[in-house]
């Protein structure tokens, strides 16, 4: 594996896992109402879009560090609605 190639799975992993702040937050507090559905939405088509451009250009870094992204935010969503009603 090539510098570069490290360097962008770092970058990739950096910024996918930013949600997992979020995520551990929404378990810890079960609230989530005020989390942006629509940020999420565009995330999600975002990194759908970076996907489909790794797989155009066969790029590892991006299809996983993508996929990785995918399957945070699509998470997040499932708690957004899972506690979407605060006690």
């Amino acid at each position: 594996m090539e510098l570069i190639q490290i360097v962008g799975i770092a970058a990739g992993i950096c910024t996918s896992s930013s949600t997992v702040p979020q995520i551990v937050k929404t378990l810890n507090t079960k609230k989530a109402e005020d989390v942006s559905v629509f940020m999420f939405i565009v995330l999600i088509g975002g990194n759908g879009l970076w996907t489909w451009y790794g797989l155009s250009k066969s790029d590892v870094p991006i299809l996983v560090t993508s996929f990785l992204a995918i399957s945070l935010n699509v998470i997040m969503l499932v708690l957004r609605y899972k506690y979407r009603h605060s006690d």
